[in-house]
């Protein structure tokens, strides 16, 4: 019995490494100015950040797959001959997606083992790529959904908000305590999960790439790693990480993903960063 693997768009999983996985993406509804698009399907992230003038977003907001839309990328599937599925999304404690994808289960015949991945944007591919690298091992559903169930609390995020006032306006981020006054440092959080802490600040790129980057490669451990580009602004933080990264062999894999409107609606342009857990 075949065995698929699907997410949704705001796992933030680059179209060419999903397509390498085999992996089904289930876009988010993002609208933007009043038009709704399927994100990565009818808008994409250039297109996006395109429409960014002076730093301001334009008016943005999201909403989580339905468990109809979720249930029709499980039946494509089942077409294909998939009998058993595993559906990972971002964590219930910040969105509803794994309450449709849990109801998307009961529409169609095929066995769906739903995860829970307790993290957002790129950490929920993270848990997407370890479960289809296991796949490809020659592991069962049971198996593939328990490596993303298990890689989940690993998987950890550096990152900076230069445009706090979209974390604060989406509430999903906690700012409490966090300063972006033009004579403050820049800060930089860090964590697991969706729990966060500031971990240090910076008043330049090399000082805050320098802070990411080492936080990456603390463990002392082989990792895979993904680096965050947003609007054109941050991609010197991109470019700055992946050139420490890359200068270390601890770093097995490396990716560079975008973000897409489904998460800069909470996070503002201007944000940079990224993921890393370790490589198993």
């Amino acid at each position: 019995m075949s065995i698929g693997i699907v997410t949704g768009s705001a796992s933030q999983i680059p179209g060419e490494l999903a397509d390498r996985l085999g992996v089904t993406v289930v876009p988010v509804t993002v609208t933007v100015d009043g038009v709704e698009y399927r994100e990565g399907v009818d808008i994409h992230p250039d297109e996006f950040w395109s429409r960014i003038e002076g730093g301001e977003l334009p008016e943005v907001a999201t909403s989580q797959p339905s468990p109809g839309v979720i249930a029709e990328a499980y039946r494509s599937l089942e077409a294909q001959g998939v009998g058993e599925i595993v559906s990972i999304h971002v964590g219930a404690e910040v969105s509803g997606t794994v309450n449709s994808a849990i109801l998307a289960a009961e529409m169609v015949d095929a066995h769906v083992r739903v995860v829970d991945s307790g993290t957002a944007s790129f950490g929920v591919a993270a848990c997407v790529w370890e479960a289809a690298r296991c796949l490809a091992g020659g592991a069962d559903g049971a198996e593939t959904a328990a490596r993303a169930a298990a890689v989940a609390p690993s998987v950890a995020t550096t990152f900076i908000l230069q445009a706090l006032e979209f974390a604060r306006a989406s509430g999903r981020l906690d700012t409490a305590g966090l300063s972006d006054g033009p004579d403050e440092p820049v800060m930089v959080l860090g964590g697991a999960g969706t729990r966060l802490d500031v971990t240090g600040t910076g008043r330049s790129v090399d000082e805050l790439c320098d802070h990411m980057a080492e936080l990456m490669l603390d463990g002392g451990v082989p990792i895979r790693a993904a680096v965050s580009l947003a609007d054109d602004a941050t991609l010197p933080f991109t470019l700055g990480i992946e050139e420490r990264l890359m200068e270390s062999d601890l770093v097995i894999d490396l990716i560079r993903y975008r973000v897409g409107p489904s998460i800069a609606v909470h996070t503002g342009p201007g944000t940079a960063g990224g993921f890393w857990w370790p490589a198993g």
